[in-house]
């Protein structure tokens, strides 16, 4: 793993002395936010990298675009990886851990999730607090990469409080709704059973998606300050009342993209 990211790492330093600040990590319906930054000095094609994987997910466009936004150097991600892809955990955060390697020391994500918390609606904003890791799998299995991180890194403020502060902040500016909650990751493809999701009520999540822990994971043990905000893109199983689909997903996303777009912006903003 650790050779990988070295490839990848070198490969992009050899096209681009760029230094990224801040990553960003966007969901699906979310990849056109590459087109508000102030100023685009690079893009690449997944697939272009060595080492990458290449998402295979809907509505995930697989480019990592370099750029300036609000007089700061962010990396994005148009698209992210998946267990349900076939990949391994550790697999899943290639991409974020390269940018790690090159400095970055904040990581903003977005997902889209599905509605377990019954005072949730379609088209919420969630500001995640905390995560259930429902899949057995852990993006740190194998050798630790030393120059990231310890072997076992504490999890207890995975999501900083500073930056979730910066985020209701710049929701309370705009005039924005939004929800706080804890977040339960599932590896899927399937969307879950209305017995699962009456599980993970039970067991404190509020909302449901098959994204973002991981990142979370490696975003913690490289010591970078981590956020993450959650689209309910649907009422989960059992509180909707149709069948769920991914159209919807995306659709939702689409529809919220001017909100998360002004969240993200603040928060770009407003780090130091």
């Amino acid at each position: 793993m650790k050779e990988k990211l070295n490839i990848a790492k070198n490969y992009i330093e050899s096209k681009t002395g760029f230094k990224p600040e801040i990553a960003i990590v966007l969901g699906s319906g979310l990849g056109d936010y590459a087109d508000t930054l102030d100023e685009v000095v690079i893009e690449f094609d997944y697939a272009s990298i060595p080492g990458f994987p290449v998402s295979t997910a809907p509505g995930h466009a697989s480019k990592l675009t370099f750029g300036c936004k609000k007089g700061k150097c962010v990396a994005l991600f148009a698209g992210r990886f998946h267990c349900y892809e076939g990949y391994s955990a550790a697999e899943t955060v290639i991409p974020l851990r390269t940018i790690l390697m090159m400095g970055a020391k904040y990581v903003l994500l977005t997902n889209a999730a599905g509605g377990i918390n019954t005072d949730f609606a379609a088209g919420d904003l969630m500001v995640v607090e905390d995560h259930i890791n429902f899949s057995a799998h852990n993006a740190l299995t194998g050798p630790n990469i030393d120059e990231l991180g310890p072997r076992f890194p504490d999890m207890s403020f995975a999501y900083a409080k500073e930056i979730r502060d910066m985020i209701d902040a710049t929701a309370k500016e705009n005039g924005m709704k939004l929800r706080h909650g804890v977040y339960g990751y599932m590896v899927g493809p399937s969307y879950e059973t209305p017995a699962e999701i009456r599980a993970l009520r039970t067991l404190g999540a509020d909302a449901v998606g098959m994204s973002t822990v991981h990142e979370v994971v490696a975003a913690s043990h490289a010591g970078a300050k981590t956020a993450a905000i959650s689209c309910i893109s649907n009422l989960a199983a059992g509180v909707a009342k149709h069948a769920l689909t991914m159209e919807e997903v995306i659709e939702a996303g689409k529809m919220v993209a001017s909100k998360m777009r002004t969240l993200i912006d603040g928060v770009v903003e407003k780090l130091e």
